[in-house]
């Protein structure tokens, strides 16, 4: 009996999964490149994984602030591709307003061409889905799924991460050969069009930049349905010497659904990774970043902001492993919780032997607007070098009220006062986002929350 059928069995902390191996065994002949014997090793290797550890608990560190009893009450199935109901002008309030892009829409984890338009690449640009890639080039697939999957495995902590990788369906797959620089930006919309019984996604991204290639990545999740589902993500960033990728996220999942997504990057000599993660739906989501500095001079900006409300529960958590000299990291995630919600961050900053000259900066600001809403934060370092400049802090309050009493006092309701408030404490972070374009479309998110509309 496995570890996972003994949970099943036994009902440890309602933590089931057992009915995963059997839905995995009735998949896997329809999965995209089940003819490749490489990946169908690779899927029952991850499926192993996953019965081996199971969800994770808050015993393991990592998820301690965070219960996922509420996902697994239920089974979710597989999400049949949806074909019906869905057009490109019911689209558009989802895309950037004003601005062209390589446009990839998935429905349900599989890529819809007739709801896409990539457009016209420069040359050295690729954008395709998974399944077609596993197709065309099954050899790229391999060496980047079967190199992750080894080096990124931290068992149970990552158990979500292996369920993907043996369920993965589709996703998109951006290569960017040497010195390339598309202007447009690339945007990944995913959309879940959830059926009567609760339903399960598996996207899987790759994103490959060459020497002194860059690209910047939209990923917009988005539900068209109150029915519970389940979006279970990874993306893989590969960046070589000199090369960059800038990479935005808007989690705006439906308030009925589960959203849980691993970024994965590696970055070469000199190069950078800048990523900016916003979250406005999902009854509960969680958002982990690992990062490895697999060479000298690399920077890396990660910045973050969870709006939560109602009962909503938001969980980021970033590893940043600077393993070589000169290695540059600016890391500021935001919370405003308000109602009975909980944000939860956890950062860890690792400097390992003979990384000298890092310079590390990590922050983590959280907004409590009642006087039951939840906020915990963990900021770490774990320093192995001693020629370092590394400093990490947290705060946690409610809004300033001598300011809301001088905004009140020159006119302001209280509503438009509080609005002021959290629009100055949330703001920055979108203002720095350099394109104006990419900048609007979080602006839009970040006004339609506050006027207490869904993302």
């Amino acid at each position: 009996m496995t570890a996972l059928a003994q949970q099943d069995s036994t009902g440890a902390e309602g933590f089931t999964g057992g009915a995963y191996l059997s839905r995995f065994a009735a998949a896997r002949a329809t999965l995209p490149g089940a003819g490749l014997p490489w990946l169908a090793s690779l899927r029952e290797e991850a499926i192993e994984r996953f019965a081996e550890h199971g969800f994770p608990t808050r015993r393991v560190e990592e998820w301690k602030f965070t219960n996922l009893s509420k996902l697994t009450k239920s089974v979710f199935a597989e999400a049949r591709p949806a074909a019906n109901g869905i057009t490109q002008e019911a689209l558009a309030p989802l895309g950037l307003e004003g601005a062209p892009t390589h446009l990839m829409v998935f429905v349900n984890g599989r890529f819809r061409g007739d709801l896409s338009d990539i457009g016209s690449l420069p040359d050295g640009v690729t954008i395709t889905s998974l399944a077609q890639t596993l197709e065309s080039d099954p050899a790229l697939i391999e060496k980047h799924l079967v190199g992750a999957a080894r080096s990124f495995d931290a068992g149970r902590a990552q158990a979500l991460a292996s369920l993907n990788a043996a369920f993965m369906t589709d996703g998109a797959v951006i290569r960017l050969d040497e010195g390339t620089a598309p202007e447009r930006p690339v945007h990944l919309l995913f959309l879940a069009l959830p059926e009567e019984n609760p339903t399960f996604v598996h996207p899987r991204n790759l994103f490959l930049a060459e020497a002194g290639a860059c690209a910047t990545v939209i990923e917009t999740y988005a539900g068209l349905s109150e029915r519970p589902y389940w979006t279970n993500a990874v993306t893989q960033v590969v960046a070589a010497e000199d090369a960059g990728i800038n990479h935005f996220k808007l989690q705006a999942e439906s308030l009925s659904a589960f959203h849980i997504a691993s970024t994965e990057v590696v970055l070469d000599r000199n190069a950078y990774y800048a990523s900016f993660v916003m979250s406005v739906g999902g009854e509960l989501s969680r958002h982990e970043i690992r990062v490895r500095f697999a060479g000298e001079g690399v920077h890396c900006a990660l910045k973050g902001a969870s709006l939560a409300r109602g009962r909503q529960h938001m969980d980021n958590l970033t590893r940043i492993d600077h393993l070589k000299p000169n290695g540059v990291t600016n890391e500021v995630y935001k919370s405003v919780v308000d109602d009975r919600a909980h944000a939860v961050f956890q950062g860890k900053l690792r400097v390992a032997p003979g990384a000298q000259k890092t310079n590390a900066y990590q922050l983590n600001q959280n907004l409590l607007l009642s006087e039951k809403a939840q906020a915990d934060s963990k900021p770490e370092l774990e320093i192995l070098a001693d020629d370092v400049k590394c400093s990490h802090g947290a705060t946690v309050g409610e809004l300033d009220k001598e300011a809301l009493f001088y905004l009140r006092s020159r006119g302001l309701d209280e509503s438009a006062a509080r609005g002021l408030l959290i629009e100055a404490f949330v703001g920055e972070l979108i203002d720095g986002i350099g394109m104006s374009p990419v900048r609007a479309h979080f602006r839009k998110a970040f006004a339609r929350w506050l006027a207490g509309q869904h993302g």
